[in-house]
C-alpha cells in the first residue's frame, strides 16, 4: 500500500450520517453533499447555486461524484455503493475524507448482484495513489461479515469506528 490510510480518521473527518433521504442516487448524494463538513480546498468558496445555498465547492463535488455515477454505477453489491469524484479534488492528504451514510430507503442503484443500496460510503482523495490505497481498504471491510452487519444494522458510529480502528491497528 503507498502510504497508510486512516480509514478511521477518513470517515471522522467526513462523518457518519443517518437516514439519509433521496428516492434516486443523485437526490441521496446531494443529500449527503449537502451534510458533510466544509473542507479546505475544495468546499471553501461561495456562490448562488450551490447545494445548501453557501459552498459552490459543495456543487463541484456533486458534479464530480456525478459523472464517474454516468461512467458506472459505484454500487459494489451487498447493499453499498461507493461513489467517488474519478479525479482527486483536494490538494492536501490531510484534508481527504470519506463519509458513511445509511439511507433512508433503499435505492436502486444498478449494482450487479441486484440487491438496493442500503449503505453509501463516499471518498473524497487527494490523489489516485491515496484513493487506490482507501478503497484497497474499504474493500477489504465491505467483505468482512462483521462490518457488513455493523452496516445492515445501521450501528452507532462509534461502533463501527472502534471495528475499524482494531482492524487498523492489527495492520500497522
Amino acid at each position: 500500500m503507498a502510504q497508510a490510510v486512516s480509514l478511521s480518521g477518513l470517515f471522522r473527518r467526513g462523518g457518519v450520517y443517518y437516514q439519509l433521504p433521496g428516492k434516486l442516487p443523485k437526490e441521496a448524494l446531494a443529500a449527503l453533499i449537502g451534510l458533510i463538513p466544509d473542507v479546505t480546498g475544495i468546499l471553501n468558496s461561495t456562490g448562488p447555486n450551490s447545494v445548501d445555498g453557501k459552498n459552490s465547492g459543495k456543487d463541484k463535488l456533486l458534479q464530480a461524484v456525478l459523472e464517474r455515477e454516468e461512467l458506472m454505477p459505484t454500487a459494489m453489491g451487498n447493499g453499498i455503493a461507493l461513489p467517488h469524484p474519478r479525479n482527486p479534488l483536494i490538494e492536501n492528504a490531510e484534508e481527504q475524507f470519506a463519509a458513511l451514510a445509511f439511507l433512508e430507503n433503499e435505492i436502486d442503484w444498478g449494482a450487479l448482484d441486484g440487491k438496493s443500496v442500503h449503505s453509501i460510503i463516499m471518498v473524497v482523495s487527494a490523489s489516485a495513489k491515496m484513493h487506490l490505497a482507501t478503497l484497497q481498504r474499504i474493500t477489504f471491510f465491505c467483505r468482512d461479515e462483521n462490518f457488513c452487519s455493523l452496516l445492515k444494522r445501521r450501528a452507532p458510529a462509534e461502533e463501527i469506528l472502534a471495528l475499524i480502528e482494531k482492524t487498523e491497528q492489527g495492520w500497522n
